[in-house]
């Protein structure tokens, strides 16, 4: 059974917290939850499962930001979620789709128990422009049967901000530290190099 609009106002404060929350948002089954300004872009070549791999970060400008093809762009929503004794679901508003627009390429399943904003994993057919603060999906919720144990994973719960891939923590638990982006101090490789 999924929740109606009403339904989902009327469990705001217990099941189901929505931060910012806009009643003009409600849909007759979902929630439209807006885009962040910001966007998060991987810079290997290759991807490795395995490790973390390094991340740029981009700004949406007010006027927008076109996104190009064969780019995988990750995003967030900017309103926190939190779901109890429900299982919630993104999915991309029908507006978004038409244009072309993947704003989650396979990650809509949410937990019960689930805290946190949602990474959005973006991939354009062709050059679209977004822009910061659209309604860019709708978030809907599924009544649940037997007994609840709810999400309470490490890698993503409490995230308020994009979190690129973490399979690595699973895959390679000894592996790398959870840190893509790699330090060079500069400075001592200089005083090394100098001394006779």
């Amino acid at each position: 059974m999924i929740l109606s609009g009403d339904e989902i106002q009327q469990r705001i404060g217990t099941d189901i917290v929505i931060d910012p929350f806009d009643a003009t948002r409600l849909n007759p089954n979902s929630y439209n939850l807006s885009l962040h300004n910001e966007l998060m872009v991987y810079e290997e070549v290759v991807l490795d499962m395995r490790q973390a791999n390094r991340v740029r970060r981009m700004t949406i400008p007010e006027d927008g930001l076109v996104l190009s093809p064969n780019q995988l762009y990750l995003g967030r929503t900017a309103e926190f979620t939190e779901t109890h004794r429900l299982v919630p679901m993104i999915e991309g508003r029908s507006s978004i789709g038409r244009l072309g627009l993947f704003v989650h390429v396979t990650a809509g399943f949410g937990d019960v128990g689930f805290r946190g904003c949602w990474t959005l994993e973006m991939f354009a057919v062709q050059p679209v422009r977004i822009f910061p603060g659209i309604s860019i999906c709708q978030i809907f919720f599924h009544e649940i049967t037997g007994d609840i144990r709810e999400y309470c994973s490490e890698k993503y719960q409490n995230a308020k901000d994009i979190q690129p891939s973490r399979l690595y923590t699973e895959l390679n638990p000894e592996g790398l530290i959870d840190d893509p982006q790699l330090k060079f101090d500069f400075g001592r490789a200089r005083k090394r190099k100098q001394m006779p």
